[in-house]
């Protein structure tokens, strides 16, 4: 479902990572290392924000080089920083991902909300809102659809407990038919949601 191929990103001289090839079937991967180790570099590239130096990423099979839009449409991604939209509300953000993706906002979407405990504040703005608050957005965002692949850095930051046991039986959901794969120093979510851990410089 997720098959990256000799991936390579450097930053000037610094190296961060080369070769990395791996096969991703179905489940939650969770990426533990301490920073600058290039974590939020690759799910970066994964997620077609950032261009790899050099190899590339297959998305259910869609290359997302040569096809970024049908790739993308296969994926969905939670940033580090979710302040991207500042003046919209969360709810008009989730129609706009909605309309974008050709998914409802159904009853899913809204339990999930709901268990997250971001019902209340779907109608502030981004800029309103607290860090907690704008990651449940993006989080619910990926509920939108069925991607096949979920990639999401730091996606328990700013929640409480209780938000975060919801996130990780959210991804043990997804993770029975979906690659999730996130960064994460929360063992509260790595451990709940049955995560295998894996090292970047083990990818190859």
């Amino acid at each position: 479902m997720l098959r990256i191929d000799k991936l390579s990103k450097r930053y000037g001289d610094h190296l961060v990572f080369q070769g990395l090839t791996h096969t991703f079937q179905p489940g939650c991967v969770a990426l533990c290392e301490e920073d600058s180790t290039g974590k939020s570099s690759l799910l970066s590239i994964v997620a077609g924000e950032l261009a790899p130096d050099a190899g590339s990423v297959w998305i259910n099979g869609l290359s997302l080089r040569d096809m970024p839009q049908a790739a993308k449409a296969r994926l969905a991604y939670v940033p580090d920083d979710c302040l991207s939209f500042p003046a919209l509300t969360g709810r008009e953000f989730l129609v706009q991902r909605a309309a974008d993706k050709q998914a409802a906002l159904d009853d899913t979407v809204s339990g999930f909300a709901d268990r997250l405990g971001l019902t209340p504040h779907l109608d502030k703005r981004f800029e309103q809102m607290s860090t907690g608050t704008r990651r449940k957005v993006f989080l619910v965002a990926a509920a939108l659809g069925k991607p096949a692949v979920v990639v999401a850095d730091g996606p328990s930051n700013g929640l409480d407990r209780q938000a975060t046991l919801a996130l990780a039986e959210q991804f043990k959901h997804w993770g029975q038919d979906r690659v999730v794969l996130f960064a994460s120093y929360d063992r509260t979510l790595v451990q709940a949601c049955e995560a295998q851990i894996v090292e970047i410089n083990t990818l190859r």
